[in-house]
């Protein structure tokens, strides 16, 4: 398959499973990926926008857990617990908050998800232009996943992130059949469980 084909069958194959929140089957858990957060431990815009989308989803009963997935591979830059707190202020328990302290990329969120969180099925919250990969990502990984688009506000440089999406989707086509593995692993943590399991104190 040439590099156009491979990108648009990826953009296509993950664009089936798009809802809306009224609309999303219920599932185990929000998959919720990370994003660049400031260093008061405010969330960017767009970040901000996936969490809150993700607790709306677990206040209607879409989903009974939330999994932060972002990186916190340095003591000084930390995703996954600002989102965590983020959601704790919106109401969420913390039992119900799961964190993936090394979700580096899309890839690794999504494989994470399944094989150290046990996920079966799953709610991924983020932007409209990166559902369609990581959904893609996701179903072929085995996860039964629908995406949620987190779209609240018009976004600065959205043009940018839309077009760096293009060599993404490729990317994400040669991970996924190459079965590419992600950069840590790790001992099962069932979503099925408490989440405070995966919290560190921070």
């Amino acid at each position: 398959m040439g590099a156009l084909a491979a990108e648009r069958f990826v953009k296509i194959k993950g664009g089936k499973y798009i809802a809306g929140p009224r609309e999303v089957p219920a599932a185990q858990a929000a998959i919720v990926p990370g994003a660049f957060v400031f260093s008061n431990g405010q969330l960017c815009e767009m970040l901000a926008d996936r969490v809150e989308t993700a607790v709306d989803l677990y206040k209607n009963n879409k989903v009974k857990k939330i999994i932060m997935s972002g990186d916190h591979g340095q003591k000084d830059y930390d995703e996954v617990n600002n989102m965590r707190k983020y959601a704790e202020e919106l109401g969420v328990p913390s039992a119900d908050i799961f964190m993936d302290h090394a979700g580096f990329s899309t890839y690794d969120s999504m494989y994470r998800a399944k094989e150290i969180f046990q996920v079966e099925n799953a709610v991924i919250v983020t932007q409209a232009y990166h559902l369609p990969r990581a959904v893609y990502t996701a179903r072929s990984l085995g996860l039964a996943a629908v995406g949620v688009a987190a779209d609240r506000h018009t976004y600065y440089g959205a043009e940018y992130y839309s077009l760096r999406e293009i060599p993404a989707r490729l990317k994400a086509f040669w991970q996924v059949n190459t079965h590419a593995k992600p950069v840590f692993l790790g001992d099962a943590i069932p979503v099925s469980g408490d989440g405070r399991a995966t919290h560190d104190g921070n």
